[in-house]
């Protein structure tokens, strides 16, 4: 456990010295994670037919990884390996496997992270930085030991649960534990055979 410590502590630091040139103030992080995003599809890895402007942007003042890869070939896993740090082997949640069915008190939201969880945004938390997340979680239902906030975000927006993010118009969307409401008429993401009425 101790060795895990050090090497998500090895990696900010790593990442904050390449990123700041040694500045005294703090750097911004932002970190972007785009499920089915090919590092081919970006301008600033190459890609000369999909116009990416403002990533492009950002990578041109910023740090470009150029040797990297996922750490699980779905989600929540993956999403567990970058939080952690831990290799998958090690990892807690290595599966889309829906809290429900371990915890019935929740309707939405995957198998949660446990509090003893080590996750680089506590970590980032404890050096003074104020931290968000804004997208798809899928770490663990709003309430459950998983819930954002409760491993190192003040701010989350977004999908909590996965299974909600497979539609462009979900019913609601959470705002740290509180659920907003978007769409009067939602659209499930696997609806089959689905008219949608245009008026």
């Amino acid at each position: 456990m101790a060795s895990m410590y050090r090497t998500i502590l090895f990696l900010i630091a790593a990442f904050l010295c390449a990123t700041s040139g040694f500045a005294a103030e703090p750097t911004n992080i932002v970190l972007i994670v785009a499920d089915d995003l090919g590092w081919g599809e970006l301008g600033c890895y190459g890609q000369e037919k999909i116009r990416t402007p403002h990533i492009d942007q950002l990578a041109r003042e910023g740090t470009r990884f150029t040797q990297f890869y996922s750490g699980a070939p779905v989600c929540a896993p993956a999403r567990c390996v970058l939080m952690t740090g831990l290799h998958l082997g090690h990892a807690e949640v290595r599966g889309n496997r829906q809290a429900k069915l371990a915890f019935p008190e929740f309707t939405e939201g995957q198998y949660p992270l446990q509090p003893t969880a080590v996750t680089f945004p506590k970590l980032l938390q404890q050096a003074g930085y104020a931290t968000g997340a804004m997208g798809k979680w899928g770490l663990g239902p709003v309430g459950s030991t998983g819930d954002p906030n409760k491993q190192g975000f003040d701010l989350f927006f977004g999908y909590n649960c996965q299974a909600v993010a497979h539609s462009f118009y979900p019913a609601s969307l959470w705002r740290n534990d509180e659920r907003i409401e978007i769409n009067q008429n939602p659209i499930p993401g696997h609806a089959n055979n689905l008219t949608v009425k245009c008026e």
